[in-house]
């Protein structure tokens, strides 16, 4: 009789421990799954991030296509490049934007720095800086009320217009690039016909940086004489 009992116990425990596991596994799953998601997701932060980098570089003929020619060379993911002229005549500043990980960001700076024609490299992303993104655009405004919302919208965002013409108005806005990315998906409605932009420049909070700089400026005159 003891055997027909433990066979009864068995069927009866196979018949209802299915179904009070059903919830715990379902539980564990969807614990899993979040945990997957959660860690995939700071992957994807970690492999795509933005790294600004700015370079002082000596203002000589060829240095930005030598500069461009290392990116290009090395399949490096640039996702904007500004160039101008400094307070020094004789240096001009780079500001990178490269999207990656600390891994490329560390090979970038090591391939700038070999680069002759460059003073100095700095990750400025890592610190307090400020940037701005200028840009330039075109949009359809033909009817009164329509160029009336697009004027609106343009001084919502501290933007100015430079140009008008009879069937176009020509708008000029700077500022961070989530307020241009911002700006130009509200007045995408309205048709534009052309756009412009200069890329992401940044200059590190406070007066470190401009030292550093001025001191660079005096070791290359120094070269130079």
């Amino acid at each position: 009789m003891r055997p027909v009992k433990v066979t009864a116990l068995s069927q009866t425990w196979r018949c209802t421990q299915p179904h009070r596991l059903a919830p715990l596994l379902w539980a564990a799953i969807i614990r899993k799954l979040v945990r997957c998601f959660y860690k995939h997701e700071i992957l994807l932060q970690y492999f795509f991030m933005r790294h600004v980098i700015s370079a002082l570089v000596q203002n000589v003929p060829g240095v930005l296509a030598h500069v461009a020619g290392m990116f290009a060379s090395r399949g490096y993911n640039i996702d904007s490049l500004a160039v101008g002229e400094t307070e020094n005549a004789n240096l001009s500043r780079m500001t990178f934007v490269v999207v990656g990980d600390h891994g490329t960001l560390a090979q970038v700076r090591k391939q700038l720095e070999k680069i002759v024609t460059v003073v100095r490299v700095d990750d400025i992303s890592s610190q307090d800086f400020v940037e701005r993104d200028l840009m330039l655009l075109k949009v359809r405004a033909t009817a009164g009320e329509q160029r009336s919302e697009i004027r609106e919208l343009t001084d919502i965002f501290r933007g100015r217009i430079v140009d008008v013409s009879q069937d176009a108005l020509m708008i000029e806005i700077s500022g961070k690039e989530c307020k241009i990315e911002a700006f130009i998906d509200l007045i995408r409605p309205f048709g534009i016909t052309e756009l412009v932009r200069t890329g992401r420049i940044a200059l590190v909070r406070g007066q470190l940086q401009a030292n550093g700089e001025a001191e660079s400026a005096k070791n290359i005159q120094v070269d130079a004489g």
